[in-house]
């Protein structure tokens, strides 16, 4: 079972009412899913949500700032997390619509992820076939 933080417990009082969540600890924070797609993260006890091309405006006109982390040459800036409006993380139901556009960009970048292209044996075979006959 994964050892709860006092952000995760937090985090979870705010997504409250949307089904199907789930956490899993990972790089030293918990990871946040629905149906199996991450949407929110916890890292040093601060929620980040999921954001994409069509949601960054709204997040950044709400003064949101982007995950970043510490590295030995500097900070890392992870664009795809932005933490949340601090108006939001006191108060459930401010958080639902900000985790609803973090759940709808995790969907979207699953649904575009990139799928390994298949050849069969018998369309290769088929593509060498015609170019011999032309």
């Amino acid at each position: 079972m994964p050892r709860h933080s006092p952000g995760l417990d937090h985090a979870m009082e705010l997504l409250h009412g949307i089904g199907g969540i789930t956490t899993k600890r990972m790089f030293g924070g918990h990871g946040i899913f629905v149906e199996d797609r991450m949407f929110a993260l916890i890292a040093h006890e601060q929620l980040y949500l999921k954001v994409d091309d069509q949601t960054r405006d709204q997040f950044e006109e709400a003064g949101c700032e982007p995950f970043a982390y510490a590295t030995k040459n500097g900070q890392t800036r992870i664009p795809s997390y932005m933490t949340a409006p601090d108006e939001a993380l006191d108060d459930a139901e401010a958080m639902h619509p900000w985790a609803e556009l973090a759940i709808a960009a995790a969907m979207r970048a699953k649904a575009t992820a990139r799928k390994p292209r298949r050849t069969s044996g018998r369309s290769a075979r088929a593509t060498i076939g015609d170019s011999q006959n032309s």
